[in-house]
């Protein structure tokens, strides 16, 4: 700990071009270094990697082509399989050659599948039948054919079976063969199919390859090869490749030629087969990394260069830096000594002229702040004074509501002792209403205390149109007085059948209020006996509601009260407004049990 800080002491001596010189050379010349190091490793691997990709891909590429190439005469045993005609040719009991011969010429399909397929080499088919001719195509099964394993194999499963073996049409030369056995249930008889592949479609397929590529069968027979003079071998006869037979697919490390190489293998199971074929591509891995040591040891050299070229640059930026630094401190002593005066001119938008614009905006900052020390006593000042104001304003505020209450109550009293009984109750009724508003708050209130207010603005409106002009009925279900609903609720809905509903009526106005327990929710209606509302007036009500920004005053009582219920139950429960010329009505349903979105 004590070298540590001991190192870390002189450090902070060191002047800053020094100290980027010295991190240059601790920070960035020996990790690149080392890095270069893991590259190199890294890019060869990865060379050595994608070589192995490449010739993973390419033994899939020759794979799919042998399908495609062998997929021909698999195609073709299909067809023969099911031939009629091919049937009547091989069980026909033939009484002359003639006979024989008129049969051959009307059966060419051997011929034309040869002259139509290029991966066709030829096509021959060994029968029992020993009133047949032999003409290279049909051929009558002897003693040499029937001790022949692959005969007897085909004869004993109905699989397709893949072999190299001799054709003794074509010079006894070795070919790989589909080996198909034809059964003839109606006859009681059955054949052997032999298709040549063509040698040189498969050849074509693997001349082209980049790395040593062969195809051999399940007996180890080389039926094509990269090197064509392994043709014809057994893979055992090749050093190198004789423990090659029995392994799995997948990729090895082996020697080929003593040097060390790998090698991919990937089977080959044709469809409806019982064997099939395996693929092996094999390359050197001197031959892949050589390539890959050459860029590597050309990497070094442009690593060097480039370390001596940012050698040269960081000593020469660091210089500059250590200028414009000096500079900003400089700035920074003038501030110190009490000069607020001072603006920093580096420039530039690096962190050194970022810092610079800081500083600037610091120093206007301060002066800014001793200008605004005064000002904040004044404001402080004058904040208090606000403060004091308000609790004034409060206390009226609480005092006026009982003055009002008291002169009402005054004024009550004083008709009822001179006997205006009917002026004492519209004044009652105006304190009680007064009352109950100004004691509503946001929470929900029974409906009952709802109905009060109701009934209380009901009657002041009765005393002011009197009885001929204005009667109305409350008729509340006992079970619903208990129900809590919003505040103020209801009688916005009154006041706009009164003031609305009836303002063109005379006389015989009439209003009333039910409301009722329907299940699990409670539903108040509303209705008058005006007029009506015209259809256009209705549609500009009905989009209205839904309006914040509304300002017709006929409408801003059904708004509210329309908004508030769809905000505390959903868009559900709004106001539902019914019209016609026999008046209005305007109804409403919220649920019980306090389901709501509230």
């Amino acid at each position: 700990m004590f070298s540590m800080k001991s190192l870390t002491k002189k450090m902070n001596n060191v002047r800053i071009k020094n100290k980027l010189i010295f991190s240059f050379v601790l920070v960035v010349f020996v990790p690149v270094l080392i890095v270069g190091v893991c590259l190199t490793v890294a890019f060869r691997q990865n060379v050595l990697d994608q070589a192995t990709q490449q010739i993973t891909n390419n033994v899939e590429r020759i794979k799919k082509q042998t399908t495609d190439v062998i997929g021909m005469p698999i195609e073709i045993s299909d067809k023969l399989l099911v031939d009629s005609r091919l049937t009547n040719v091989v069980n026909t009991h033939y009484d002359s050659t003639f006979e024989v011969v008129k049969a051959f010429w009307d059966y060419r399909d051997f011929r034309d599948y040869i002259k139509l397929y290029s991966e066709v080499y030829n096509i021959r088919f060994y029968t029992t039948n020993m009133t047949i001719l032999d003409n290279w195509e049909f051929l009558k099964v002897d003693d040499t054919i029937e001790a022949m394993p692959w005969y007897n194999a085909a004869l004993a499963q109905e699989n397709i079976i893949w072999a190299y073996i001799k054709d003794e049409t074509k010079n006894n030369n070795k070919y790989l063969s589909l080996i198909r056995k034809i059964s003839f249930p109606t006859y009681r008889t059955s054949g052997v199919l032999v298709i040549d592949v063509n040698q040189q479609e498969l050849n074509g397929m693997i001349s082209q390859e980049p790395f040593d590529t062969m195809i051999f069968d399940d007996n180890g027979y080389i039926i094509a090869a990269k090197n064509t003079a392994w043709v014809g071998l057994k893979i055992s006869d090749l050093d190198f490749a004789s423990e090659l037979t029995d392994k799995p697919e997948g990729t090895y490390e082996f020697k080929f030629e003593g040097k060390p190489s790998k090698v991919v293998i990937e089977n080959l199971m044709p469809p409806s087969s019982s064997n099939g074929l395996k693929i092996v591509s094999v390359f050197t891995i001197d031959s892949i990394v050589s390539g890959a040591n050459r860029i590597s040891l050309l990497g070094f050299g442009v690593i060097l260069i480039s370390l001596v070229i940012a050698f040269i640059l960081i000593y020469f930026f660091s210089a500059i830096l250590a200028k414009r630094m000096l500079a900003l401190n400089k700035d920074l002593n003038k501030v110190a000594l009490g000069d607020f005066n001072v603006i920093s001119d580096v420039s530039g938008n690096d962190e050194i002229g970022l810092l610079s614009r800081q500083f600037n905006n610091m120093v206007v900052s301060i002066r800014g702040l001793m200008d605004e020390v005064t000002e904040s006593h004044q404001q402080q000042a004058q904040l208090q004074l606000r403060q004091k104001e308000i609790k004034l304003k409060m206390m009226a505020s609480q005092i006026n509501p009982h003055f009002l209450f008291n002169a009402l109550e005054s004024i009550r009293m004083k008709a009822h002792i001179k006997g205006e009984k009917e002026i004492s109750y519209i004044v009652r009724m105006l304190g009680k209403m007064i009352r109950r508003n100004l004691e509503i708050g946001t929470k929900k209130i029974a409906l009952k205390a709802e109905i009060e207010i109701v009934h209380s603005y009901l009657e002041i409106q009765k005393f002011r149109y009197g009885d001929e002009r204005l009667t109305f009925v409350l008729n509340i279900a006992p079970q619903s007085e208990g129900i809590e609903i919003p505040p103020l609720i209801i009688q916005p809905l009154i006041e706009n059948a009164v003031v609305h509903g009836l303002e063109d009526r005379a006389e015989g106005g009439f209003i009333s209020l039910i409301t009722r327990v329907d299940g699990n929710k409670l539903r108040v209606e509303v209705a008058d006996n005006g007029v009506g509302i015209s259809e256009e007036r209705m549609n500009q009500i009905t989009e209205s509601l839904h309006d914040m920004e509304e300002e017709d005053e006929y409408r801003i009582g059904l708004r509210n009260v329309h908004q508030r219920l769809i905000m505390i139950y959903g868009e559900a429960h709004g106001l539902q407004i019914q019209s016609s010329a026999e008046g209005t009505c305007i109804a409403f349903e919220i649920p019980l049990g306090g389901h709501h979105f509230a």
